[in-house]
């Protein structure tokens, strides 16, 4: 068996970094009834460099859940993200593995749920997925992921299956 460990961190790694840059240049002007006038003067840093104001050092950064669920992704996009999926498993890393089985089951259902034709286009994917949350009951640490591995693993098969006989909603 052919170890991929070595792709899975990096990749996880650029992804939670992509996150990061890419909501640190969305950061929000300061609005001056919350906290005053906004000002774009620089400050001097402790290590000489210049900042802006909301600047923020990388160890006081927020925190992005790399396995937290995006939005507004069209259902063919989060198939294809749930079919790589398949051929993974526990055997190297079950937390990471898990986790990422659920994202992207949540982030495919979301995108039936707002796909143009309609939610009611993907009667049997979204009752799975309604089963699947009930169990789950919102809780998508690993140790409940991993108590609900096979409905979790189920769930993600069935979808693929039933997708496969819908080749109109992927291509």
């Amino acid at each position: 068996m052919i170890r991929k460990t070595h792709v899975r961190r990096p990749a996880l790694i650029a992804a939670a970094l992509a996150a990061l840059a890419v909501s640190c240049s969305n950061t929000p002007k300061p609005d001056a009834a919350a906290g005053g006038p906004a000002t774009t003067a620089t400050t001097a840093a402790p290590d000489g460099h210049d900042t802006l104001p909301g600047d923020v050092t990388p160890s006081a950064a927020p925190t992005s859940d790399p396995y937290a669920p995006t939005s507004g992704e069209k259902v063919r996009d989060a198939f294809a993200t749930l079919q790589a999926t398949l051929n993974d498993s526990c055997a190297s890393d079950c937390s990471y593995f898990l986790a990422r089985v659920n994202k992207e089951l949540q982030e495919l259902n979301s995108a039936m749920k707002n796909d143009p034709k309609g939610p009611g286009h993907f009667p049997e994917p979204l009752q799975k997925m309604a089963e699947l949350n009930k169990t789950l009951g919102g809780d998508s640490s690993h140790e409940n992921l991993r108590k609900h591995q096979t409905t979790l693993i189920g769930t993600r098969d069935f979808i693929n299956t039933w997708m496969q006989g819908h080749p109109d909603d992927y291509r």
